[in-house]
């Protein structure tokens, strides 16, 4: 357990210059870490259940959706945040491997809630809501056919 504590939080390296000890002293505790990524992951997954709900509202279900879903979905990446701190996280985020599809979800969350407020395409909302999704996803899907086809 001590050694994912380690790992997650960016402690395990050897290295340790003055700045990581200013990191680390001014870091949550572990038990408060956890407790951020159940709270920030609990309410990603309500907004994204409160946009299903919402997209049968008349006239706006569809605006909501789009906005209750990006939320969530926002919220829940950063969950991630209290488990490994936000520089561990962008770095990751960024790593060649995970760069294409970093793109595409950051630009989707971006293109869902321009054709929610700004051009009230609702179908365009729609599909970026299901590339948001697929984007999501991407690195998973991609493993998955890589074992399957080894």
């Amino acid at each position: 357990m001590d050694k994912l504590k380690k790992v997650l939080s960016g402690q395990d390296t050897e290295d340790r210059g003055g700045l990581a000890e200013v990191v680390e002293a001014s870091s949550l505790s572990w038990s408060t870490r956890i407790k951020g990524f159940i709270a920030c992951f609990a309410a990603g997954i309500v907004c994204s259940l409160l946009g299903t709900l919402l997209l049968w509202v008349p006239r706006k279900g569809l605006y909501l959706f789009a906005v209750f879903y990006t939320f969530g979905n926002i919220a829940s990446i950063g969950s991630t945040v209290f488990l490994m701190g936000p520089m561990k996280q962008l770095k990751r985020m960024f790593e060649p491997t995970r760069l294409i599809a970093t793109i595409m979800v950051l630009l989707c969350f971006a293109l869902t809630l321009c054709s929610a407020f700004w051009w009230h395409i609702k179908g365009l909302a729609l599909i970026f809501c299901i590339l948001q999704s697929l984007a999501l996803t991407w690195d998973a899907v991609k493993k998955c056919f890589a074992v399957c086809l080894a």
